[in-house]
């Protein structure tokens, strides 16, 4: 079975064994069927595959100037948050994807054959796995933080602590995951032909074992992470239910009576995550489907259109350019600091503005208009 994940690699059959179409997806190149008793035909960098890279150029433009703001915009504030770290994370996993996954599926489909040398090969393909196990596990550790801030509000003063022990062990399940691509992935070249591919292909000696190991990634990779969030946020919209209708009366597990602009924070917090989340959801899910899908027919992906294969694993793409928009979207002084940038103005020295103003009028009554204006701009940290 040929896998055409570019995140699972597990690719067990390929022009060196000549039984199957060559991997379409992956190295972005279509070959006529074949089989033992047909002459192996060298791949073609396609149309298709041309537009793909296309896009994944773009796509790589946009989502490493967007993650990029979002990184800077985040690190530079000097309030402290919980949430903080956690977007921080999600930024920094993102940009991994956009500076690993998509630079190397690029250039893998432009030269369709592997150049680069042994070492880089399995290094490469254990990053690109690991972004892809970060990316998802982050979003995980995002959802529990959203479920236990809002059924348990008042376990606050513990969340920053609390949010880096799942960090950590987020990216430390992500190398250890991701650590197979290490010792599976070798070069091979097929007899007679100089060509030279970078495959898992004799990595498993057991046709059962590559099921296996394909499947485990699926599901740690997809099915897992899916489920907890859709738990989570299951959970957190029912407690939301529930409260409403108690009425206002109540006592309410997404209100403080102390400060109530804290609990609208929060809902804005947890809306930004469902957002994020969902977006993951409905990018990625095509993509993985289509891969099952494959696992149990194989020769569907000779009977399927090439473009289809590039669109869903593009379309899934889209979710580390649509995280820096959502975010964008809930965030002002993120948008603010777009503007700044897109004006050659810093914030910096606007923020000196309001300070001068406020030292002029220090025994006035301009002083309590400047200092609420400056406070008025709510985030959601």
């Amino acid at each position: 079975m040929t896998a055409f994940f570019p995140i699972f690699q597990a690719m067990t059959e390929s022009p060196v064994s000549c039984n199957h179409t060559q991997n379409i997806v992956t190295l972005g190149v279509t070959v006529s069927s074949t089989n033992s008793s047909e002459p192996w035909k060298e791949p073609s960098f396609t149309a298709a595959a041309k537009l793909r890279v296309v896009l994944t150029f773009c796509f790589f433009l946009f989502a490493g100037y967007s993650n990029s703001a979002v990184l800077y915009s985040v690190a530079r504030k000097g309030r402290k948050s919980h949430i903080r770290i956690l977007i921080l994370s999600l930024t920094i996993a993102d940009l991994m994807i956009t500076f690993i996954v998509m630079p190397l599926d690029t250039i893998w489909n432009i030269t369709v054959q592997w150049y680069a040398g042994e070492v880089p090969c399995k290094v490469l393909n254990f990053l690109k796995l690991f972004a892809m196990y970060s990316s998802a596990l982050v979003l995980v550790v995002i959802s529990l933080d959203r479920h236990t801030a809002i059924l348990r509000p008042f376990s606050f003063t513990g969340a920053s602590h609390r949010n880096r022990v799942m960090l950590a062990v987020a990216w430390t399940a992500s190398i250890l995951l991701a650590s197979p691509q290490l010792f599976l992935f070798q070069l091979r070249t097929v007899e007679g032909v100089n060509f030279t591919q970078c495959i898992a292909s004799g990595s498993f000696n057991e046709r059962w074992k590559e099921t296996l190991y394909n499947m485990f990634t699926f599901v740690t990779l997809y099915v897992t992470p899916l489920s907890v969030m859709i738990f989570c946020y299951a959970r957190i919209l029912w407690e939301i239910g529930r409260q409403a209708n108690h009425g206002k009366e109540c006592s309410s597990a997404l209100t403080r009576s102390k400060n109530d602009h804290i609990s609208k924070a929060r809902l804005k917090t947890l809306k930004m995550t469902i957002v994020i989340v969902a977006s993951f959801i409905v990018c990625w899910t095509p993509y993985y489907l289509l891969g099952l899908w494959y696992w149990f027919q194989p020769n569907m992906i000779e009977e399927m259109p090439e473009y289809i294969h590039h669109s869903l694993f593009l379309f899934g793409l889209l979710h580390t350019c649509s995280d820096p928009i959502i975010y964008g979207l809930y965030t002002p002084c993120f948008r603010e600091d777009m503007r700044m940038c897109c004006h050659g103005v810093t914030r910096h020295k606007l923020a000196q503005k309001p300070r001068t103003v406020a030292l002029l009028h220090v025994n006035g009554d301009n002083m309590g208009s400047v200092v609420s204006n400056r406070t008025a701009v709510q985030t959601v940290f």
